[in-house]
């Protein structure tokens, strides 16, 4: 089964040779494949980012000591 390409603009799933929606004409995303990815490497750095955020202001931040 070949990958598909998502058209942004009418969400058509197009073939990965075309360069051109089949319904609306439309050009396609250039690297459709590596979006995936990227998204998913950006939300990973994130996460990463958040738990340090975390970790840090729980050692930083006052205590209430009664």
């Amino acid at each position: 089964m070949s990958p598909h390409i998502t058209c942004l603009y009418c969400q058509q799933a197009n073939p990965a040779p075309e360069t051109e929606c089949r319904q609306c004409g439309m050009p396609l995303p250039a690297e459709a494949a590596l979006a995936g990815e990227r998204r998913l490497r950006r939300f990973t750095w994130f996460c990463v980012g958040l738990t340090v955020f975390c970790t840090v202001m729980f050692f930083w931040l006052p205590r209430d000591i009664v």
